[in-house]
């Protein structure tokens, strides 16, 4: 029961953070490899928040958020400006500073060492302990997100980002505030990745730069295209059967360095057939 409720809150996690990137890539178009570093920013500030300061978990994980919004609206404005590949490659570039700070300003993040020890949720005094709490707890959270993503597709901003998506500079000359208008997305994105970073970092209580590398965007970006872009259940699925195909490999009993290797070959495998056979992933609404 309990290697059940680790998958649960792992898919709840990774779920919202389908979410967020698929906010950024699937109605906007943003091909956005920056989504690790604000999980990354969102996880540090949660931890850091509530080992060096002594916050509780919620003002924590609102710093994180906060501290997010900041960075998405300067980066954003930058990254407004390019377009397609260039828009990768500079978005990327974010990941490997933001790891690059992660890694060696160790007087703050203790750099390869990471910082554990970091406290559980505490909600009107009790202290979420279980895993069957936690899982309700990301459950919940994953819930909003999703409401929320839906409520977003279905707005008028949503389908100002569809139509940038489609043709940018026609949504243009139709008067779309294009640069704002991704420039708000890719800051709501990154607040949604904070909230699963610090999620992440109170449940496992120990983190460190490595899980936030560019190859975790990349991972991402493969979740929401085999779930399928722009679609909230699309991204949901995608981060099940990802977050999944790890668990089969455990139960064949192969050694860890093996199974380390062949889950990226699984991983490369499906996304070349997904890209062959079925363009649009399971549930998407468009093809990349």
């Amino acid at each position: 029961m309990e290697y059940l409720l680790n998958l649960g809150i792992l898919f709840s996690i990774y779920g919202v953070l389908a979410l967020s990137l698929n906010m950024v890539v699937g109605m906007a178009g943003m091909l956005s490899l920056a989504q690790a570093a604000f999980y990354g920013i969102g996880a540090y500030a949660t931890a850091l928040g509530m080992t060096a300061l002594g916050l509780g978990f919620f003002p924590a994980l609102f710093l994180g958020v906060i501290i997010n919004i900041a960075a998405a609206g300067v980066v954003g404005r930058i990254l407004a400006r390019w377009r397609g590949d260039y828009y990768a490659i500079v978005s990327a570039g974010l990941s490997i500073i933001v790891f690059s700070l992660l890694m060696n300003w160790k007087d703050l993040t203790r750099g390869p060492l990471g910082i554990f020890g970091i406290p559980k949720p505490e909600i009107f005094g009790s202290v979420i302990e279980s895993n069957a709490e936690y899982f309700m707890l990301c459950l919940v959270v994953l819930a909003i997100v999703f409401a929320l993503y839906e409520w977003f597709d279905r707005s008028s901003f949503g389908r100002g980002l569809k139509a940038i998506r489609e043709d940018e500079q026609l949504a243009a000359v139709l008067g779309y505030p294009v640069a704002k208008m991704k420039s708000l997305v890719f800051i709501l994105g990154a607040a949604i990745a904070g909230i699963a970073g610090g999620l992440f970092a109170s449940y496992i209580a120990f983190i460190d730069p490595s899980t936030f590398q560019v190859h975790e965007s990349i991972f991402l970006f493969t979740i929401i295209i085999i779930g399928g872009l722009s679609s909230s259940r699309g991204a949901v699925l995608g981060a099940i059967i990802l977050i999944s195909l790890p668990e089969v490999l455990r139960f064949l009993g192969l050694p860890h360095t093996i199974a380390a290797q062949l889950q990226q070959v699984i991983y490369g495998a499906t996304l070349i057939i997904m890209m062959v056979f079925k363009p649009k992933g399971f549930l998407g609404k468009y093809r990349m």
